[in-house]
């Protein structure tokens, strides 16, 4: 089965593959196995790459995505690359040098789609999350909708084809979509989503707003150190799954990533093992039933793996509010 026919159409026209490979890694992974996890996905059919500028690996990512078009395995214009704005670039003099960045790291001419990482700004600096004397870290004041009206530059100058956010609620969402002058809707708003934290109410004011949802985290997540909550169960270890992927001859994984994309998300898998990145792809060959997904509906518990615990006193953190 052929995952390049599962498409999504965005709010702008464009188009996004429901299945993306995401790249992010804890810093003790060898950052040769990003490139070589991308090279291999790109054999297996996945077209979509979910990286950021904080990631640290955009340089490995390109690589591989440009060393598959030098073979003719692929042309440019088969792949969806999204790359993420970080918080110390919000001020909006500093948008467009950030994604240009990023450009360069990728050696690409333009990235398909730019989402603003999390809506909260630091000070500009080096550092990734930079802290005063006494180790607090710096936030900065920036008002969101001048960071958008930057974005939306980024659009017009061809640099991104698609603009949207990351890590937004309801009333961040609100925020840009009221702004005076809006030129472009965010086309997603990228969450952690899974079956322990499903977003329905999230999902919802999403599709009322034509703006795509794109889930990160979907199996749970790997425990990356102050990102995530360390006391968390582990997801694919839940019975109710484990009974369903038996139902269905399929992985507790699979089982997963289906429930999500039969909600009309686009879906973020991120594996290091060649195996389970072919083994993702399957997805798209079986349906859950409409008992399954009441059934997985009933797993909710609004349990958050990423808690970006260290942004957590800044005025827009986002995940104080339910929604």
């Amino acid at each position: 089965m052929d995952p390049r026919r599962y498409v999504m159409e965005l709010n702008d026209g464009n188009i996004i593959p429901l299945l993306g490979f995401g790249t992010a890694a804890p810093i003790e992974v060898p950052k040769s196995e990003g490139l070589e996890a991308t090279r291999l996905a790109i054999d297996a059919g996945y077209r979509h790459f979910d990286s950021a500028s904080v990631y640290h690996n955009e340089e490995e990512i390109g690589q591989a995505i440009r060393s598959k078009i030098a073979e003719g395995i692929v042309e440019r214009k088969d792949i969806f690359y999204t790359s993420k704005l970080w918080c110390t670039f919000h001020r909006p003099e500093l948008v467009q040098q950030s994604l240009e960045e990023t450009l360069r790291k990728v050696q690409l001419d333009y990235v398909d789609l730019y989402i603003i990482h999390f809506p909260m700004a630091l000070k500009p600096s080096k550092e990734r999350i930079p802290k005063d004397e006494n180790g607090k870290v710096m936030y900065d004041t920036v008002d969101l909708c001048a960071t958008w009206e930057a974005m939306e530059k980024c659009k017009d100058a061809g640099l991104a084809k698609s603009i949207g956010v990351s890590n937004f609620n309801r009333r961040q969402l609100e925020m840009i979509l009221n702004k005076p002058g809006l030129k472009y809707k965010p086309v997603c708003n990228q969450v952690e989503c899974h079956l322990y934290l499903n977003q329905s109410k999230l999902l919802d004011f999403c599709k009322s707003k034509d703006i795509v949802l794109v889930a990160y985290g979907v199996l749970g997540s790997q425990k990356y150190g102050e990102w995530v909550d360390q006391n968390t169960p582990v997801l694919l270890d839940d019975p109710v799954l484990g009974a369903l992927a038996k139902k269905h001859k399929r992985s507790p994984a699979l089982i997963a990533l289906r429930y999500l994309l039969q909600r009309g998300l686009v879906v973020l898998a991120k594996s290091f093992s060649e195996k389970r990145i072919k083994e993702n792809l399957q997805v798209f060959e079986f349906h859950l039933t409409p008992e399954d997904m009441r059934v997985l509906d009933g797993l909710n518990r609004n349990i958050r793996y990423v808690s970006a615990s260290f942004l957590n006193g800044h005025p827009n953190y986002p995940f104080s509010a339910e929604y």
